[in-house]
């Protein structure tokens, strides 16, 4: 019987703000007992945060390009298995979702040497070429086609070999050599696939060439 009376009074304490706090809430009267209740109930560790997505640009570039620039991304296959993508302006120029990619060198799909020089001997000046390697870009490679990508700016042609990778982007009339290539050698000691080196991207904006650049 003694613990009854403070027993009771306990109960009628914590009916008294009970009713005190949802008479607050529905209310909509910010009191401090409806912060506090707040403060119980949300803490930083049961805090949800969501971060942002990273916006893409075009062809998935981080960046936007700036005014007069193309924006591009190349990226060549990975051993013989998956295929290399050619994209520029946000459009595919080439894939294996497109069914139109195969082995070798993809400017185009190109099985023959003689194909080849054919296809880049009769550029225009100024013609962007862009190339990514898929399985292997040098066997049916010459010594005729090892100089014409050099002239389109390439520092690597003359040494590519047997199922190295290689992406590149060149131009028909340029001065310098391409900033946009990059090249992998076939080694068995550094090869990221069994018989093939790793795949490799490249991205950026290319400069547009406007009238009376020479």
């Amino acid at each position: 019987m003694r613990v009854a009376g403070p027993l009771r009074i306990v109960v009628l304490i914590f009916t008294a703000g009970l009713t005190w706090i949802m008479g607050s809430i529905l209310l909509g009267t910010h009191g401090s007992g409806f912060s506090r209740l707040q403060q119980l109930f949300s803490s930083p560790e049961n805090a949800v945060t969501t971060e942002p997505r990273a916006r893409k640009y075009k062809c998935g570039l981080p960046q936007p390009c700036p005014e007069q620039h193309l924006a591009f991304r190349v990226v060549s296959g990975a051993a013989n298995v998956i295929g290399p993508k050619i994209c520029l302006e946000d459009k595919m120029l080439m894939s294996s979702v497109k069914d139109n990619v195969g082995r070798g060198l993809n400017i185009a799909l190109v099985n023959d040497v003689n194909d080849l020089l054919k296809f880049i001997r009769p550029l225009h000046e100024g013609t962007l070429v862009f190339v990514a390697s898929y399985d292997d870009p040098a066997t049916k490679m010459n010594d005729e086609t090892r100089k014409i990508f050099s002239e389109l700016g390439s520092t690597n042609a003359k040494e590519l070999a047997f199922r190295d990778s290689w992406v590149f982007v060149g131009a028909k009339g340029v001065q310098d050599k391409s900033p946009f290539e990059q090249h992998v050698k076939n080694s068995k000691s550094t090869n990221k696939y069994e018989g093939w080196p790793e795949a490799l991207e490249l991205e950026g904006c290319i400069p547009q060439r406007t009238m009376g650049t020479q």
